[in-house]
This record gives C-alpha cells, sequence and structure tokens, in this order.
C-alpha cells in the first residue's frame, strides 16, 4: 500500500468547492495572512494545506483548482521539503527520539526566524502548521504573536482537526476553511487507488465504516479492519449479553497487537456513536434500537466518552491492552442495565 505524504500528493478529492475559493482569492488578490484549516482527521486538510502552498509558491494565475503538475519544479521541491520559501511545522523528536505529544515553543519560534527573511525566490513565504491543536500553551502564544504582526508577503497555513482546543485569539486571526467528510464513493474510490490488495467487498465495507475519511479507512485495510469491523459488529449485537468469559474470549480474539486494540476500541465507540447519531435523528435501524434499549440517549453519551477515555489512557499509559477490553465491554454492558 503506498501512500503518498500531503506534501507530495497530488490527488486532491471531494474539496473542490473549497479549492476553487482559494484560487479566485489568488486571482484576486484577497490573501489573508493566515488559514485555518479544519475538518476530521484524514478527509484531506494537509494535501489541501501543500496544495495552496506549492501553487503560491509557484506564482502565475491558477484555473478553477491549485493543481500543479507532479513534474514541475515546485511539486518536486516541495514534495522533497526543499523549497526556501516554506517552512513545516510538526510535532518533532525530543532528546530521546521520540515523538513529543505537543509542539513545543522551540519548533514555533523557528516562524518568526523564518518570516523574518526576504523571500528567497521573490514571492510568498508560507509555513504549514500540520496539527495545529498540538501546540502547547506557550507555542500558541508564541504563534500569536505572529499572528498579530504579519509580515507582508508571508501566509500561514494551521491545520487542525480540533479548532477547539485552539486559544480563541488565534482562532480569531485566522480565515477558516471548514472541510467536512468525504463522500462514501470518494472513499472507495481511494482505496481501490491506494489498497490494491482488498476485495471489492471489503473496500465497500471499509468505506461504509470510514465516517468519511479515507485516512481511517487505510489504516482500518492496514490493520485488518474488515475483521475487527466483524468482531465490533457481533460484540455490540450482544451487548446485553457480555458476560466476562465472553469478553475474555473478545480480548484473547484481539491478541496484545497494539494495533488491533485501537482498531477495535475506535470500531466499538464509532458503532456506538452512529447508533445514538441514528437515534436522534429518528433513524435507527433494529439493530440499533435493540442495542440503545431504553436507556436514554445521553447516557449512551455516557458511555462513548467512558471507552474513549479508557483507549486513551491505556494506549498513552502502556496499561495491559487485554484488560482494558475486558473493562470497556464491562463498560458497554453495564449501558444495556434497563432502567428501573
Amino acid at each position: 500500500m503506498s501512500i503518498p505524504s500531503p506534501r507530495a500528493n497530488p490527488l486532491l478529492l471531494g474539496h473542490a468547492a473549497t479549492e476553487a475559493m482559494l484560487a479566485e482569492a489568488i486571482r484576486a488578490g484577497r490573501l489573508h495572512h493566515a488559514w485555518l484549516v479544519t475538518g476530521p482527521e484524514g478527509i484531506g486538510k494537509a494535501t489541501l494545506a501543500f496544495r495552496f502552498a506549492r501553487r503560491l509558491l509557484a506564482g502565475g494565475t491558477p484555473g478553477d483548482d491549485l493543481a500543479l503538475p507532479p513534474d514541475h519544479p515546485t511539486f518536486r521541491r516541495v514534495a522533497a521539503g526543499s523549497h526556501a520559501d516554506l517552512l513545516t511545522v510538526e510535532r518533532t523528536l525530543n532528546e530521546r527520539g521520540k515523538l513529543r505529544a505537543e509542539i513545543v515553543i522551540e519548533d514555533v519560534r523557528r516562524i518568526a526566524d523564518f518570516l523574518r527573511l526576504t523571500p528567497a525566490e521573490g514571492g510568498w513565504r508560507v509555513v504549514v502548521i500540520d496539527g495545529a491543536e498540538d501546540l502547547n500553551r506557550n507555542a500558541a502564544n508564541a504563534l500569536l504573536k505572529v499572528l498579530e504582526e504579519p509580515p507582508p508577503r508571508a501566509i500561514l497555513l494551521l491545520v487542525c482537526s480540533a479548532a477547539g482546543r485552539l486559544m480563541p485569539t488565534i482562532r480569531s486571526r485566522c480565515r477558516r476553511l471548514s472541510l467536512g467528510p468525504l463522500g462514501e464513493p470518494v472513499v472507495a474510490g481511494l482505496l481501490a487507488r491506494y489498497a490494491h490488495d482488498l476485495a471489492p467487498d471489503d473496500a465497500a465495507r471499509l468505506a461504509g465504516i470510514a465516517e468519511g475519511s479515507i485516512g481511517r479507512a487505510l489504516r482500518l485495510a492496514a490493520g485488518g479492519g474488515v475483521s475487527q469491523a466483524a468482531l465490533a459488529d457481533q460484540v455490540l449485537a450482544h451487548a446485553g449479553r457480555l458476560d466476562i468469559t465472553r469478553a475474555h474470549a473478545v480480548a484473547d480474539a484481539l491478541g496484545r497487537d497494539e494495533d488491533a486494540f485501537s482498531t477495535f476500541m475506535d470500531l466499538l465507540a464509532a458503532g456506538l456513536a452512529a447508533a445514538v447519531r441514528d437515534a436522534a435523528r429518528g433513524r435507527a435501524d433494529p439493530d440499533q434500537t435493540a442495542l440503545l434499549g431504553d436507556r436514554p440517549l445521553a447516557a449512551w453519551v455516557d458511555v462513548w466518552h467512558g471507552l474513549k477515555r479508557l483507549q486513551h489512557e491505556t494506549e498513552s499509559a502502556y496499561l495491559d491492552k487485554r484488560q482494558a477490553v475486558v473493562a470497556g465491554l464491562a463498560l458497554l454492558a453495564q449501558g444495556t442495565a434497563k432502567v428501573s
């Protein structure tokens, strides 16, 4: 499965209207100094940001979109990370060689230094902050100073999957580009392009459960998502009859593989969220209705939060994943208890 990184990806699907708006802003010379690209994970936010950056750095007037051919010199240099007028900021490695959990102030200080320089090629200087929600407080404050006094001919692109985690003062200084989930046919087409070994039925299944995210669909494809989805469906269908023996059997089926645990817990939470969402809209199917029973939907939202919290704590603290699965299924079973 060969998937280009966002900086090297020539393909962007599902966001034509946003792309056309950016192309028109370039043509009209109405470019805000900072743009906040938001939306769910894995839908092409960073791909759009680098596509926008390449178009700015290449100069000229765009057509209806921002595309550059992969053999264009600017495309090649951006893909290689060697363009002098582009700076990418993201989480970096610490002194022990481990990826930091946050973007730290030292990373953001590079932005101010970079923007003080004259554009090497006489055009724009562009900064892409990939994962802006990971800015810690000091880093966010340092970025705010840059946004408050932007230099001329500079564009900052903040890519963010959780805009609520950004300081309101940062959000208020950016023009927002809100991207929505991809359509299921788009996800299916991209799966066919990048995951050639998937059977058509499996690809359709993954496209249906990916919630509009090709990134999620590809992670599921790489991590045995079809079998994990079947297991999650089985658990949700029998949630009211899950005892300790069955819970341990599910944990044994997953083994101690970290990817299997993460995939299963994601799918379990996603299935529960879909049931609650469909029930709230009056569109729950019989299986979803049977799962939710007569419990208030708010109580199921609490169960969802509990599952996500358990997954996060297990993964971040390297806790026993088998025990976490058992605990998660117990939480789900408790949710099915009848209201007296």
